[in-house]
């Protein structure tokens, strides 16, 4: 039998000053996006792994054929290059539109010092594009009291008057009037909506938000609260002006996979209550 190479040791005085970095996953919040750091190196966001964690589902080529055959338009230029990429229960709107029953479109927007800019007017831009296609409700929030709570530097009055300034750059883009309403929480809040978010808070324990946000013991309240009011929006009773007290009207919510912690326990706490859970399409 032949020999194999001969093998060296390496003295131990000689591996001391080499360190092992350990590989940091790549986190994904909505108020934190980072990708992996392997070896010292920022890698870029793998969005197959967050497919893959988040237990969402990629917007396939066959998907693309059935929003085609379904709605008579072709799929949008952000649908076609993958700039929207992963779904939850698309076919469950497109079944919908199929069947001539009502759903409601529901996007947002934190406000924050200054204009827009291209990134966040792409997801306008394709809501547009929906509400056009579908030709469907939509309403849009402007998150100021989460820029208040999550900003220890901004005042209220400030996060408000940022969204007063969105909403003039939000309809500039051209979505029908008489079929978008865009409110501010600070501004909006109470009477039907409060009391779906009275609901929503009771069905969801600290255990659920802290599992879903990784909240901490010093986040405060407000932070831990937040929540419930992002997800009241995704039940059409929540706006008895356009539903009236309907409560079987789902929405289809277009939006960064970063926000999708929200609408997975949106969908958690839907059946509960008994309100239609929301389909998502994420950028």
């Amino acid at each position: 039998m032949a020999e194999g190479p001969p093998v060296t040791a390496v003295p131990v005085a000689e591996l001391e000053g080499l360190v092992v970095q350990d590989a940091v996953e790549q986190n994904v919040t909505p108020w934190t996006v980072e990708g992996a750091e392997i070896d010292g190196i920022k890698k870029a966001i793998d969005y197959d792994r967050l497919i893959e964690q988040f237990g969402t589902r990629r917007i396939d080529e066959e998907m693309l054929e059935r929003f085609t055959r379904v709605t008579g338009h072709a799929p949008h230029l952000l649908l076609c290059r993958g700039i929207f990429f992963s779904h939850r229960d698309l076919g469950a709107i497109l079944d919908r539109h199929e069947q001539g029953k009502p759903f409601y479109l529901y996007t947002g927007r934190g406000p924050s010092r200054g204009h827009m800019h291209i990134g966040h007017m792409l997801p306008f831009l394709f809501c547009k594009w929906l509400q056009d296609v579908f030709d469907v409700p939509l309403v849009v929030q402007l998150t100021d009291d989460e820029k208040f709570l999550y900003k220890p530097d901004l005042k209220a009055e400030q996060t408000y008057e940022y969204s007063l300034a969105t909403v003039r750059e939000i309809a500039a883009i051209g979505f029908k009037p008489e079929k978008t309403f865009i409110f501010s929480y600070m501004g909006y809040m109470g009477g039907a909506f409060y009391l779906n978010v009275l609901k929503i808070s009771r069905s969801i324990t600290y255990s659920m938000a802290r599992s879903s946000f990784g909240y901490t013991d010093s986040d405060h309240i407000g932070k831990i609260h937040f929540p419930c009011i992002q997800i009241a929006p995704a039940f059409s009773s929540t706006f008895p002006s356009i539903f009236g007290n309907r409560t079987d009207i789902p929405c289809l919510i277009p939006c960064g996979i970063d926000q999708d912690p929200y609408f997975r326990l949106t969908r958690d706490v839907a059946k509960p209550l008994k309100f239609k859970k929301p389909s998502l399409i994420h950028g």
